[in-house]
């Protein structure tokens, strides 16, 4: 059959039903562009690739539906970096497009011209370059299949002289693998230590909510009467209103899942590859039960027992593997008891997180104290975060960015369906939360969606504020915690540099609220606890009943929550000593 070679591409992302495109437009990829009305493929060109590309990423992961991220070769695709990596992290399974410079011209240092290969071998699950025109359906089919069987992203790399070729060529074949279920020894292994458990606990990651395993998990937490803590960032992963649902493990987690999971001798790691950071120590709890036995479960074979020491270990779909562990189950003792501890631990944690409204400081250290005295007429974090869970809907979609107003709120959010929690992940880069909850709402237009951002981070991709403003992008709720700083790091500087703050400081004259209006959009600057619950709740109908975006600016004292790293810090000691006075100017 006789086609062009962009006429080819297209047909097969129709093939594969990929309808929705992120990036920013260039001459590389305008052959493909064209065709996109036609195809009926919609392409959201923002302001900067790498917003675009944590576009993308909550997109697919707000709806299960792959989207597409292209842009021009050279400084376009590498714009794509920071959010390629990570979605590779967050299991996120994404199409990149990536032109390249002409084969007639490369290595001769042309204009745009970058190895986009090398770029991203360490960024993708699988990658391929076109390496004759005709073959450009058949690698593109397989760019894709592979993207979703790895649940990650994969790269196609495209000379820019194969378009615009005519080729004969068939179109591919779609050929899909059923996932896994895991061995039946070891399903049968994994059954008799859940069985015989004295206290079981289940711990389910990303791979619960990518596989739509929530409710299979949740038959059989019920079986064996065993609390279920989420991974960290994955909130999401069983339903907050579960009696045996006890939150999330890690930074600024639930305490009650940090105190239950202490006392298993069997813990089921469910669709999870137990990443070390997930599981440090939180509230001066050292949780993990190092003697317990460990049930990993996971599609990646690489990641079963790279981080704990593991009894058992299953390659399979979550879902899968825990409905075939539900019917090798046999009568668990103490289910009871369990109940109770369970029920008395999490009520003990809920008061707790409800009285706490100030950041504690650390022996030596009195940063929070002063940032209280300071400014005793605003609100801390928590009890923004407080006012923010009055009036956030239940069936909402809401973002998180990296930073330390983001994280003091993790124990906070309960969600009673997955694709709900759009966390940065694991890469950890700043400027996610608006971008992601951007695309959030493109996938999921007719649910609320919130976005969360400290004012260093929404720094990064405020530059999106334009791209909101126009008429065929839908309206999304932006809450900005506005504290003049950059809080993770200004929190190990106190810890652990004197309070000697370089780079921590942020411009107080700018006006997020201000920026909004200035770009058509609405902005709202709040300071109490009533003011943002009302801010919040006039936002989200307005997003919903008038198609109108907002973004509140919440301003807050400079409390400080937790450090990310105090596994990876310590006080620095002079021995050589440093002086101003050493400096020499230089030879021009």
């Amino acid at each position: 059959m006789k086609m062009t070679t962009e006429e080819a591409f297209v047909k097969t992302l129709q093939m594969h039903g990929i309808d929705t495109a992120f990036g920013i437009i260039g001459s590389a990829m305008m052959p493909i562009s064209d065709l996109f009305p036609a195809a009926g493929i919609t392409f959201y060109d923002g302001a900067h690739e790498c917003n675009s590309g944590m576009m993308a990423d909550g997109f697919t992961r707000a709806s299960g539906r792959m989207s597409m991220m292209v842009a021009q070769n050279g400084p376009g695709i590498t714009n794509f970096v920071t959010p390629v990596k990570t979605a590779y992290w967050n299991h996120t399974p994404l199409l990149l497009v990536t032109p390249q410079a002409a084969n007639k011209t490369i290595g001769q240092g042309g204009f745009q011209e970058v190895e986009q290969m090398a770029l991203f071998r360490d960024m993708v699950a699988y990658q391929e370059e076109v390496r004759d025109p005709t073959r450009i359906a058949e690698t593109l089919n397989r760019v894709i299949l592979q993207a979703k069987r790895h649940s990650a992203p994969a790269q196609i790399n495209i000379p820019r002289d194969f378009w615009t070729q005519v080729i004969d060529i068939d179109l591919p074949a779609i050929v899909e693998f059923e996932r896994p279920s895991g061995g039946e020894t070891a399903i049968a292994e994994a059954a008799e230590l859940l069985s015989n458990a004295k206290f079981p606990v289940i711990l389910n990651g990303a791979g619960v909510v990518i596989g739509g395993a929530i409710d299979d998990s949740r038959k059989l937490a019920e079986r064996l009467d065993a609390p279920v803590c989420c991974g960290y960032q994955h909130n999401d992963a069983f339903p907050g209103s579960h009696p045996l649902s006890v939150g999330p493990l890690g930074y600024n987690g639930s305490k009650a899942a940090m105190e239950l999971i202490a006392k298993a001798d069997v813990v089921l790691a469910l669709g999870t590859r137990l990443n070390p950071f997930s599981t440090l120590p939180g509230y001066g709890i050292d949780y993990w039960p190092k003697d317990a036995k460990i049930i990993q479960v996971d599609i990646n074979p690489d990641r079963i027992g790279l981080t704990k020491k593991v009894s058992v270990g299953i390659v399979g779909d979550a879902g899968k593997v825990a409905r075939t562990i539900l019917d090798g189950l046999s009568d668990s003792a103490g289910r009871e008891e369990r109940r109770n501890l369970i029920a008395q631990t999490k009520s003990a944690w809920a008061q707790e997180l409800t009285s706490m409204d100030h950041e504690d400081d650390d022996p030596g250290t009195t940063w929070n104290e002063r940032a209280r005295d300071r400014e005793p007429e605003k609100m801390s974090p928590r009890m923004a975060w407080r006012a923010i869970q009055k009036t956030l809907p239940k069936e909402a979609i809401i973002s998180s960015d990296i930073g330390n107003n983001c994280a003091i709120g993790n124990a906070y959010p309960t969600f009673e369906a997955g694709r709900k929690y759009l966390a940065p992940g694991l890469f950890g880069p700043c400027g996610y939360g608006f971008p992601a909850i951007c695309g959030a709402k493109i996938a999921c237009p007719d649910v609320p969606v919130v976005g969360f951002a400290g004012d260093g981070a929404f720094g990064i991709s405020m530059n999106e504020m334009v791209s909101v403003s126009r008429d065929d992008w839908p309206a999304v709720t932006m809450v900005i915690f506005r504290n003049y700083q950059w809080g993770a790091e200004k929190r190990n500087t106190t810890l652990w540099f004197d309070d000697n703050f370089v780079g921590t400081e942020l411009a107080q004259d700018v006006s997020y609220a201000a920026v909004a209006k200035a770009c058509g959009v609405e902005g709202v600057q709040v300071s109490s606890m009533d003011e943002l619950t009302d801010a919040l709740d006039r936002a989200v109908k307005a997003q919903m009943d008038e198609g109108k975006t907002t973004f509140i600016e919440v301003l807050l004292n400079q409390e400080l929550g937790e450090p990310f790293r105090r596994d990876a810090m310590k006080k620095p000691v002079s021995v050589a000593g440093i002086s101003r006075d050493d400096m020499r100017p230089q030879q021009v």
